[in-house]
């Protein structure tokens, strides 16, 4: 079932800020009425996809931040994990340099409530309980509007690294929407005309393009 249009599922959890500190207590709760919120999931630490986004949504941080847009990040890892691969540079596969916060989902819960858990808890003929597919989560993206809604997510298999420019686009066009209350066409961006929500609105929209 797709989160979209629903309250993102709440939680409290260990994660490291600031590339260092150490906080037990993390949550979204804390963006609500003040930003909007990029909360993406990824495999694992110390892997190889994975490091090319963390350090791709740093590159790009500012442009989120300068559109009052929080980035969040979260894996089935352990918060010290988080904090090692953190300390470690870039030549040795590291991620040193990132500055907004990981989260550690160890329970698997955030992910499983997030639907991007890569498997799933069954028991089998004995009563035992066993985990089917891969215990870490997909490549999920949410947008989290300031309400604390989700308003667009994609999920990507674990092979297959995401695009930040398109988390970006995304972000754009939600903010366009509510302040213009216009609609975004395909493949619209900034700068690039949107259209009313009505039959003539589309007729114009498509005549002129």
């Amino acid at each position: 079932m797709s989160l979209v249009g629903k309250k993102a599922p709440a939680f409290s959890a260990p994660a490291v800020i600031n590339g260092e500190e150490l906080v037990e207590d993390f949550s979204l709760d804390q963006y609500l009425g003040k930003k909007e919120v990029i909360f993406f999931f990824y495999p694992k630490d110390f892997t190889f996809v994975c490091p090319t986004e963390i350090l791709a949504f740093q590159e790009k941080l500012a442009e989120f931040e300068k559109r009052n847009v929080a980035v969040v990040g979260c894996s089935t890892d352990t918060e010290n994990s988080h904090w090692a691969w953190l300390q470690t540079p870039k030549d040795r596969g590291g991620i040193q340099g990132v500055t907004y916060p990981l989260v550690a989902d160890v329970a698997k819960t955030i992910s499983s409530n997030f639907g991007v858990l890569a498997g799933h808890y069954d028991y089998n003929e004995d009563g035992d309980m066993v985990f089917h597919g891969t215990p870490v989560a997909y490549r999920g993206t949410f947008l989290i509007d300031k309400a604390g809604v989700v308003r667009h997510c994609v999920i990507n298999d674990l092979p297959l690294g995401r695009n930040i420019d398109e988390a970006i686009r995304m972000v754009d066009a939600l903010q366009y929407v509510e302040k213009h209350g216009e609609v975004c066409p395909a493949n619209w961006e900034e700068g690039k005309d949107a259209m009313k929500a009505t039959n003539e609105g589309v007729a114009s929209y498509l005549a002129s393009h």
